[in-house]
């Protein structure tokens, strides 16, 4: 490469991680990649117990405030080492800034009415509160137009953008995955138009994703919450948010939006099978955290086995993918990463949440030169074959699991 070239992608690179080329350069800077929740520990007992318990499940970031005082919640989160982003009243001056303290929750969900106030409100924080987010969360694209307050989802994000100036992008959206009903395809179109901005911003972006039944949301299974997540790591998110930690609604049973209960733990306090779902899964992107807050997502392709794999997949860090014997044909998620080193990354994800896929891969790189990012130590070890004994590399995957690839810069 020209070596003026060179200097301007490395330029062009640094000033996306960082966020100076979106002009506001003075705001919060995320430094782990964000495990976060909703829906704290609802309870006055055992303070103490009830957040080691969610660190222990591997959350490193708690948003929305506890039934304690928010000053003891932070105590709490100080001694476990444990981000938060709290709801204050008051002048901003008098907003706390304890060392768990992240920054502020300001709103769930804004129109574009109010955008202004919200610009205004993200502008005081980066004045007196240097170094602090103010916190925002977007609708998710299902959103109809009165909710956004314009005519498309695409305006309401760039709007946000250009009018807040916000240091993070942030947006729920619960995808339907009943049987005869899978709407997961307009949960990536989400995550496309944020990795969009994002880049453009200069600024990472989170999504909250349902791990718990509500309204006509069935209650997800452990591999649909593995692909909620996974898919959102390949579209280069910087933090994945479980919508819910504790169910909301003690004392309503049988009544409102969360009637059978079923986040992470109950309105009483038990823990559910998503604890340890939770555990972990959280515990794989943990380790992956740092390798992924240096990554900055190009796109993502939905790849079939059985049509054509070679020609959608030119140019990409991976060249082909082909199923194995009398396998069915596998559905992939190819997310094309790059790596602030130069080196090009690619998060392989099975599309498939009912089903294991093993298919023969083949990456655009000499495989003595492809590194995988090992879930259970964040190490780079030599890329592995799952099936030694047939021809080409063999890599396995859970039903909705993914893994991450480095592998060499162009040459």
């Amino acid at each position: 490469m020209n070596p003026r070239r060179w200097f301007r992608h490395l330029l062009l690179v640094s000033l996306l991680l960082t966020g100076l080329g979106a002009g506001w350069a003075a705001g919060f800077r995320q430094d782990r990649f964000a495990i976060g929740l909703w829906v704290p520990p609802q309870t006055q007992d055992d303070l103490q117990f009830r957040y080691r318990e969610l660190a222990e499940a591997n959350f490193n970031l708690v948003i929305g405030n506890s039934p304690v005082p928010v000053a003891e919640q932070l105590r709490v989160c100080d001694r476990l080492g444990l981000k938060t982003l709290v709801h204050v009243p008051g002048p901003v001056a008098d907003w706390p800034t304890n060392d768990s303290c992240w920054g502020y929750l300001l709103r769930d969900e804004p129109g574009v009415a109010d955008f202004p106030g919200l610009a205004q409100s993200v502008a005081e924080i980066r004045r007196l509160r240097p170094g602090r987010l103010g916190y925002l969360n977007l609708f998710p694209n299902y959103a109809n137009a009165q909710q956004l307050g314009v005519a498309s989802y695409e305006e309401h994000v760039a709007r946000f953008v250009a009018e807040v100036k916000p240091e993070v992008l942030s947006m729920d959206h619960y995808p339907l995955m009943k049987p005869g009903a899978d709407r997961r395809d307009a949960y990536c179109e989400n995550l496309e138009t944020f990795r969009r901005h994002s880049v453009a911003a200069g600024v990472p972006f989170w999504n909250f994703f349902h791990a718990m039944p509500f309204a006509d949301r069935m209650d997800p299974t452990e591999a649909q919450i593995r692909w909620q997540v996974f898919t959102a790591v390949a579209y280069g998110a910087k933090g994945v948010l479980h919508f819910c930690y504790w169910t909301p609604g003690k004392g309503n049973a049988g009544t409102g939006e969360f009637p059978k209960g079923g986040a992470l733990l109950t309105a009483e306090g038990r823990r559910t099978r998503h604890y340890d779902e939770a555990r972990r899964i959280n515990a794989e992107v943990k380790h992956w955290g740092p390798t992924l807050m240096r990554l900055t997502g190009e796109g993502v392709l939905r790849v079939n086995t059985g049509k054509d794999p070679a020609a959608a997949l030119t140019n990409a860090p991976v060249r082909n993918l082909q199923r194995v014997g009398q396998d069915p044909h596998a559905e992939l998620l190819v997310g094309t990463l790059r790596h602030a080193d130069g080196r090009r990354a690619v998060v392989l994800v099975n599309h498939d949440h009912g089903f294991t896929a093993w298919p023969t891969v083949t990456f655009a790189a000499d495989p003595g030169e492809v590194r995988e990012v090992d879930k259970l130590s964040g190490e780079e070890v030599p890329l592995g074959d799952d099936s030694p004994e047939l021809p080409g590399i063999q890599l396995s995957f859970g039903a909705g699991d993914g893994r991450l690839f480095l592998l060499p810069a162009k040459r």
